[in-house]
This record gives C-alpha cells, structure tokens and sequence, in this order.
C-alpha cells in the first residue's frame, strides 16, 4: 500500500502564513520551516562549540523542517486565534496532536517509530523543542522586520510582540544573544550590501 506522508509534506507550499494580515512578501510553511530549519542547526552548533552544549544539530534541524507538519492536515492557525485565551489554546494544541499522529500514521509502519520523536512535537525532548521553539520565534522576528523594512505598518505589533521574546530569550540562552549579534543586521541588508560584505 502506498504511503501518503510525502504527498502531505509536499502539499506545505499550499499552506500560507500570517493569513489575517497584508503581506508585501507572502510566506508559506515550506519557506518557512525551511528558515527555520537554518536557524535552529546555526543556534545548535553555537551552543555546542561557544556555550558547552552536546546537542544534535543535525536532529535539531530535522525537527525544526517537521515542525509545521501538522498544518498540511488542518491549515495555519494564525497567533491571535490561536492564542485567544487558555481554553482555545488548549484545544488547538489537541488538534494540532492528533494532526502529528495522523502525519506519523501515513508513514509506513517500519518508519514510524524513527519519525515519533520528529513529527510528534509531545515526543521530543524540553531542550531541543527549546531550540526549535527559539529559532521559529527568530525567524518570524526576522520576517516582521523585513515587512516594516518594506514599509508595512501591519507587522509593527508583531515586530514588538517578538522583540520582548527575544530579549527573554537572550537571558536564558546564550546562543540566541550570539546569534542576533552576529547574523541579525545582514538579514535585512539589500544584495548590493550583502555583495560588498
């Protein structure tokens, strides 16, 4: 029998971000995950060789490609929804669960046991989806930037919701702090920047 997980992945070009809001430049989750995958191996590998770490970059930044999978199922459930109030954001979490089993279910049966701790977000460990969850808020702090910087008022409460994740974030991770300073500024640079950097 033929296995669906491949057709579902591929399907997250479909799926658009930031839906409630005008965008200059659409997003989608492949673009998206993409980004983060980046972002999370590069906070992985600054923790491991600056900050005494002894993470798997590698299976960080798997985890990080999945961690959309779930939307392929049930779409993008924009923040403000989302997070509405602890009661919705409780029965969201449900459905985004069962959205991970049903991803994990159409893996052929000999491969669901190594994608369990990948796809299945209950399953990975604290300090990794810490990781992940750090990159995600990076890359959407990054995006917001890149939307204002293309004079877009729409993302200017975005861009200071995610700010005070950041500096929360710098506090506890040091590899988030060394990640803003060294790779933030040229993110928004234009390629004649970039092409003399």
């Amino acid at each position: 029998m033929q296995s669906s997980f491949l057709a579902w992945m591929f399907r997250m070009p479909l799926i658009k971000r930031w839906s409630l809001m005008f965008c200059v430049k659409p997003e989608n989750i492949a673009e998206h995950s993409h980004q983060v995958a980046i972002v999370a191996h590069l906070l992985a590998v600054i923790k491991n060789k600056k900050f005494n770490g002894s993470v798997n970059a590698d299976k960080i930044s798997t985890i990080a490609m999945y961690h959309e999978a779930s939307e392929t199922r049930y779409g993008d459930i924009v923040n403000p929804t989302k997070y509405a109030n602890k009661e919705i954001a409780r029965e969201f979490k449900k459905i985004e669960l069962l959205a991970e089993k049903e991803c994990l279910a159409s893996l052929p049966e000999e491969l669901q046991e190594l994608f369990s701790d990948i796809i299945v977000q209950d399953n990975v460990s604290d300090e990794y989806k810490a990781i992940v969850k750090a990159a995600d808020i990076i890359v959407a702090y990054i995006k917001a930037l890149d939307e204002i910087n293309h004079k877009n008022p729409e993302f200017d409460h975005v861009e200071q919701r995610l700010a005070v994740k950041i500096s929360q974030l710098k506090q506890t991770m040091p590899e988030v702090e060394y990640f803003i300073d060294t790779f933030m500024d040229a993110c928004l640079a234009t390629v004649d920047k970039l092409s003399k950097a």
